[in-house]
């Protein structure tokens, strides 16, 4: 689990090289390992999920253990380059993350050279830029480094020149960072939101997404409505239900409209190309799954026009900078000018903050993208299908067996009396119980969101499995959470 040390990167190497005796480790360890050599990500765990069938939780589980382990002297070292205090067990990187050593040892390092020199931060932070915009697929001029994710979702939301009766299709499970400026635009510019009612649970597709949305748009055009935009959130931080981007991206480009991703949680967990996906704005955090510092974000922005997305590139002002380009954007393969050092520039930045923050991804893109994707879904994916064998499947809000839908987030139903996760005060005593009275001292989350059909809303708990997590966390969690709901039933 959380170890003290803190192995250079050769040291990493070394271990992802070794044959190691396994001999004397547990069999939930070694179970699953086995799945993570499989690679359960989103593009391995399907075909298996579809052949075990989604109703039956266990076989699927022996599938996933059936497989042999290669990386876990690779693991282990990766979860020593944390400084997790070792008397908890953080499973709440939804919320926030953890800076690895080295990133910590770069702010210290570069506050006190600032502090020493009087240094100003009056930069675009090009190079930064340079070095982090391939490990997202994009080029410097399309990543801007934001606040956060919601400071991201105003520029990209509050910069777009709305007109009166706009409409911006979205769902009624978004974050207030998203929310909130829909707010401001709908009251100063007078555009309209039109909200789709998500659904919950373990029935539903990549398909389901992509009608909704198209459905809702047609119909909406149908009433004369003129439709300019979807916004939507890849995952939700509700459920934890990974939004199809490529597949919705399909419904964009078909009724040719601005595309806004609340992706709040992608930077750090998923590997995705942007380039290739092609919305025209991802504002995601740099201090959950990315592990930088606070007050840190990725926001990307569309700024040229690529076979991923022809349309033309949405009319957008800056809302908070230092500097103003009159030049309209570009019609083909090369940029006009530099977008995102308009959105980076604003006055003197904390220079030592996005450093550290480039540190963080300079170490993912060592590590590997994928790999990291591939090793939060599958712990996740075991995750799921532990709580579908002890509370049933109809207990999770997850989805869990289409894997286009797959998140490091898992979202569920921990009482043994159903309706009492419609209870707020019964869910937070939940949460703090479980961190509380078992000795692992587990940190979750919940949230609250409506359902459909439901007579209130539903407090689920969130739990978010990541790079310092592994099998047994998954097991005693489970377990403590199994524990706690029987004796709160």
């Amino acid at each position: 689990m959380n170890q003290t040390i803190t192995p250079s990167a050769g040291d990493v190497e070394l271990c992802a090289q070794e044959t190691l005796d396994t001999s004397r480790w547990t069999s939930k360890r070694r179970d699953f390992l086995r799945m993570l050599g499989y690679g359960a990500g989103a593009a391995t765990l399907g075909p298996m999920l579809a052949a075990c069938g989604s109703s039956n939780a266990q076989s699927t589980s022996e599938a996933l253990r059936a497989q042999l382990v290669q990386d876990a002297g690779f693991w282990s070292g990766v979860q020593g380059m944390f400084v997790l205090n070792l008397a908890k067990t953080f499973m709440n990187i939804g919320t926030a993350g953890s800076m690895p050593s080295t990133v910590l040892d770069v702010f210290a390092t570069q506050n006190r050279a600032k502090a020493v020199d009087c240094l100003n931060g009056y930069s675009n932070l090009l190079d930064l830029r340079k070095a982090a915009a391939p490990g997202f697929g994009v080029d410097a001029d399309e990543l801007a480094f934001s606040a956060n994710t919601s400071s991201g979702m105003c520029h990209a939301i509050l910069g777009i020149d709305w007109a009166p009766g706009d409409v911006v299709v979205t769902t009624n499970h978004e974050h207030g960072g998203g929310d909130t400026p829909l707010k401001i635009a709908t009251d100063r510019y007078g555009i309209e939101v039109s909200r789709i009612a998500m659904p919950v649970g373990n029935n539903q597709t990549a398909a389901t997404y992509v009608s909704l949305f198209d459905e809702r748009i047609r119909a909406l055009k149908a009433q004369g409505k003129r439709v300019r935009a979807m916004m939507w959130s890849s995952p939700t931080y509700k459920t934890g239900t990974m939004l199809p981007i490529a597949d919705l991206m399909t419904v964009v480009k078909a009724h040719q409209l601005i595309s806004i991703v609340d992706g709040a949680h992608l930077p750090g967990m998923m590997a995705y190309n942007y380039g290739d996906l092609g919305m025209d704005f991802m504002s995601g955090a740099g201090h959950k799954w990315q592990c930088g510092p606070g007050s840190t974000g990725i926001l990307i922005v569309r700024n040229k026009i690529r076979a991923s997305n022809p349309l033309p590139l949405p009319k957008w002002f800056p809302i908070h900078t230092s500097s103003y380009s009159q030049l309209e954007r570009t019609t083909n393969g090369t940029e006009t000018y530099d977008i995102a050092a308009t959105i980076t520039s604003c006055g003197s930045v904390h220079t030592p903050m996005f450093m550290s923050l480039v540190q963080a991804c300079k170490m993912w893109d060592e590590i590997g993208r994928k790999k990291i994707e591939t090793y939060d879904i599958t712990l996740a994916s075991y995750l799921k299908e532990k709580v579908a064998e002890r509370w049933g499947v109809d207990a999770l809000y997850s989805p869990k067996d289409d894997p286009k839908l797959l998140s490091a987030l898992t979202s569920f139903n921990p009482f043994q009396n159903k309706a009492d996760v419609m209870n707020s005060q019964k869910s937070s005593s939940f949460v703090a119980r479980l961190a509380a009275e078992y000795p692992q001292g587990f940190v979750i989350r919940n949230s609250n969101f409506p359902v459909i059909g439901a007579a209130a809303e539903h407090y689920g708990v969130r739990v978010s499995t990541h790079l310092w997590h592994d099998a047994t966390d998954v097991d005693l969690l489970v377990e403590a959470m199994w524990d706690l709901s029987k004796k709160m039933a």
